[in-house]
């Protein structure tokens, strides 16, 4: 098997890259789950030290989130709004940057490994879409960086898809 290396270059590098890129991946594509799934494959080989991304979406009847498009592990199927990381998230509509996922309150393990996590809820016009979710193996791996890039991610995301 051939091993792809990770993308090189300081953070910011990295993620202006992975922008740009994205932007193109998407572009004219208005299928949400053909953009998801390449969203999800570009952030697991653009990130370094991370053990999980994807995507979860909204299910407005049953007021929870399901499992999308994401690289990694297999993952929790269905996630209550209000619960755990991605719960939050998904029902404050704010992006959540968890140090250490054993300190917050009701976080939902689906991989024993994962240490820290970053959330990014999808909202378009003030209606929830669902939430970009990033594991890491190390505590703190994500900070202001992260989020400001991937915000603007999730934003070209759902640009796009409108």
């Amino acid at each position: 098997m051939i091993e792809i290396p990770k993308f090189q270059g300081t953070k910011e590098e990295i993620y202006t890259l992975c922008l740009k890129q994205a932007k193109a991946l998407i572009s004219g594509e208005k299928n949400l789950i053909a953009n998801l799934s390449n969203l999800s494959a570009l952030l697991n080989q653009a990130l370094d030290q991370i053990n999980w991304v994807g995507f979860y979406l909204f299910e407005q009847e049953q007021d929870e989130l399901v499992l999308g498009p994401f690289q990694g592990l297999p993952a929790c199927i269905r996630i209550p709004l209000g619960k755990g990381v991605c719960g939050n998230a998904a029902k404050d509509q704010k992006t959540y940057i968890v140090q250490d996922v054993n300190a917050f309150p009701g976080h939902i393990a689906c991989d024993a490994q994962s240490r820290s996590e970053i959330v990014v809820p999808l909202v378009l016009e003030g209606k929830l879409i669902g939430v970009l979710d990033i594991d890491s193996p190390n505590i703190s791996r994500f900070d202001e960086t992260d989020k400001l890039y991937l915000e603007q991610i999730c934003e070209a995301l759902l640009t796009e898809i409108h």
